[in-house]
């Protein structure tokens, strides 16, 4: 879902500036994210194509009549639209070091405050471990991106 609104978002915008190299390469990012995906939602290839067309007009005229099963030129339909909720992700990924070495990586909710990461930092198992009998000295925190934990 995101990739594909990002693309949508990307592309709209870069053809708007005549930015169509970075475009493309949009294009691309779309197309590898899918291969990675078991099943692709019909939508989503009408709207790839769609995008496409700008590019590969007659490619993408064959592509579209293939898959909207339709006789109706790409050229009357309107472009796609992206949803701005689907930009925004609910949660990052942080690493956890301990003297400066990764020792975790955890899936937290996005923009928590530097006392809750350090909380659920300090809860983890694997960390848990890797602390016991030392002593924490200081405990860095910086939000949506890592907990570094200095012991001695």
């Amino acid at each position: 879902d995101k990739v594909y609104h990002e693309t949508v978002k990307s592309v709209t915008e870069q053809i708007e500036e005549l930015k169509f190299n970075t475009a493309i390469a949009q294009l691309m990012i779309f197309v590898n994210a899918a291969n990675k995906e078991e099943k692709l939602y019909v939508e989503y290839a009408k709207g790839f194509i769609q995008l496409l067309a700008p590019f590969a007009p007659h490619l993408a005229e064959e592509l579209w009549q293939a898959v909207a099963q339709t006789d109706e030129s790409i050229s009357y339909v309107a472009w796609p639209t992206y949803d701005e909720s689907k930009l925004v992700e609910a949660e990052v990924e942080i690493v956890v070091q301990i003297k400066g070495k990764v020792r975790a990586k955890l899936v937290v909710a996005k923009d928590l405050s530097r006392e809750e990461l350090q909380e659920i930092a300090l809860a983890d198992e694997k960390i848990k471990s890797e602390i016991a009998g030392k002593e924490i000295v200081k405990v860095i925190s910086v939000p949506n991106k890592l907990v570094n934990i200095v012991v001695k």
